[in-house]
């Protein structure tokens, strides 16, 4: 079995955020969180809803169903 959920989705965010060249606080201002919340997704301390992945994705440019892909390399 792969790694928690909310685990996968942090590393995938963080792997999409630095690709598209942005800190916490930038993609935070992209999709109207707040710096801690999106901190906190990336730890996989936070449960976002469908919504909020909805918005952190068009804030990166990538489909939503990447945040919850399991990592070829992880």
């Amino acid at each position: 079995m792969g790694i928690d959920v909310r685990r996968r989705v942090g590393v995938n965010l963080r792997k999409y955020r630095k690709a598209a060249g942005l800190s916490q606080e930038g993609l935070a201002l992209e999709c109207g969180l707040h710096r801690t919340y999106v901190s906190g997704v990336e730890r996989g301390v936070r449960n976002p809803t469908v919504t909020v992945l909805e918005k952190i994705a068009v804030a990166l440019g990538v489909p939503s169903s990447k945040l919850l892909e399991e990592r070829a390399d992880g």
